[in-house]
């Protein structure tokens, strides 16, 4: 088996995202063109996992543009919510929802909760599909511990990475550079992952 494609759609909306993917597959040669520039907008996520709502994406942005697709699901679990919102991250305080939104409710359901019981994981599951009809996806995974903060701090990064403190660092994700949050982050372990198997596959970095 080979991956020689040097354009890949990646089925993501999120500018968070496209920057942190458009550094990883730079050294690839690879080209990731955003779905939204094809005209393809987010398909629902009806998945009831990480990799099912992955692997949805990445499907229909294949199909729907001819070309090998890339999409991730992730998400942040709270050890005291039961790990909530998980899957829902994206929509946690509705369908239309700002990630500012989903922050406010987050740390309204965590107000008074001790430092010690805010422990919280990031999650990433990263899926790249030759084709639409590929019946074996390259799929890799990563996470990313920490604690939810009392407030928000940080201009960086996205999601909830102003109110996720890294303990091992003593600041919020949204603190560091995507260089530096890279060598951390959930996101940048699944691609880590995903590099070795793009190795072996004879895409030269």
């Amino acid at each position: 088996m080979s991956f020689s494609k040097k354009e890949i759609v990646i089925a993501s909306s999120n500018n968070g995202k496209l920057a942190e993917f458009e550094t990883f597959f730079q050294p690839f040669g690879i080209k990731l063109i955003p779905q939204r520039d094809l005209g393809i907008d987010d398909i629902e996520e009806t998945g009831k996992t990480y990799i099912e709502n992955a692997i949805l994406k990445a499907r229909n942005a294949s199909k729907l543009s001819g070309l090998p697709a890339i999409a991730d699901d992730s998400g942040l679990s709270v050890d005291f919510l039961n790990g909530q919102p998980g899957i829902y991250s994206a929509r946690f305080s509705g369908p239309d929802c700002s990630d500012s939104e989903n922050r406010a409710l987050l740390l309204r359901q965590l107000k008074g909760v001790p430092y010690k019981q805010r422990k919280a994981k990031y999650h990433a599951m990263i899926v790249l599909l030759q084709h639409h009809q590929d019946p074996c996806p390259l799929i890799s995974q990563g996470s990313w511990q920490g604690v939810i903060a009392e407030e928000e701090k940080g201009k960086l990064g996205f999601g909830y990475d102003s109110i996720f403190i890294i303990p091992q660092l003593k600041c919020h994700a949204a603190e560091i550079e995507i260089t530096e949050k890279e060598k951390y982050s959930h996101r940048g372990q699944a691609l880590r992952k995903l590099s070795k198997i793009l190795s072996n596959l004879n895409v030269n970095a």
